[in-house]
């Protein structure tokens, strides 16, 4: 596998990612962490304002390579472009912003460059996209990712996407489960394929307007508690 590498990054808070290049380094993840140039050159801006307890690094049973579909893995892993993933391509680099409204969590980063996803820009996200109820990480959907930016794109917007859910893991998602039916048993959050969102300042009703016209995934509205849910299922809405 390639190691990447993103260039001209700064980091302000330098203690706090000496705090996070522990943190990572103590965590079991195998070749996800190893090489590039280290968690702090991939972010631009990370604020992690609380600390909590070790998380659990779910990892697929095969490598990254092998945890999503072919195309997704041939968009990954391959320099050429194949045509039904030209999209994704579109620009020479990608960068979104979170912000984690359960834990305060800030990202402002580069995920994408020069016709590569940046691995260590991908574990920075998998972390503030934990399941927070247990800290457990889990590896988030690339093309989740290209969704978002994309959704951006559309929106017009430079704003955070404030995330309400982002990994859920199995035990979460049963509890859910007991006190909402409309929470799916097999849901794409627990397999790091969905998100639900919302940015200040933009209406839900705008956000699924725009992802409708996108016209890839699932698309949820929820405004009685103001979201919308993303995920990288075959395209249906409700």
């Amino acid at each position: 596998m390639k190691e990447y590498t993103i260039k001209n990054a700064t980091i302000d808070e330098d203690k706090l990612i000496a705090s996070r290049r522990k943190f990572l380094k103590q965590m079991a993840c195998g070749s996800l962490l190893m090489g590039g140039t280290g968690v702090a050159a991939a972010a631009r801006d990370v604020i992690y304002p609380r600390q909590y307890g070790r998380g659990r690094l779910h990892l697929p049973a095969q490598p990254i390579q092998n945890s999503f579909s072919d195309s997704l893995r041939s968009r990954l892993f391959r320099r050429e472009t194949p045509a039904q993933a030209r999209p994704f391509y579109s620009h020479t680099h990608k960068m979104l912003s979170f912000e984690n409204t359960h834990t305060g969590d800030k990202l402002n980063l580069t995920y994408y460059e020069q016709g590569n996803y940046i691995k260590d820009a991908l574990n920075e996200i998998n972390y503030l996209l934990r399941d927070y109820h247990t800290d457990d990480i889990h590896p988030i959907d690339p093309a989740l990712l290209d969704q978002l930016f994309d959704l951006k794109q559309t929106l017009g917007i430079t704003k955070p996407f404030h995330i309400v859910s982002g990994y859920r893991s199995p035990f979460t998602n049963a509890q859910l489960r007991r006190h909402n039916h409309g929470v799916a048993e097999h849901s794409f959050h627990m397999q790091g394929r969905a998100i639900d969102i919302r940015v200040e300042g933009v209406q839900t009703r705008t956000i699924k307007d725009a992802a409708l016209n996108m016209a890839r995934g699932g698309v949820g509205y929820y405004p009685r508690n103001n979201f919308v849910h993303l995920d990288t299922g075959d395209f249906r809405t409700w």
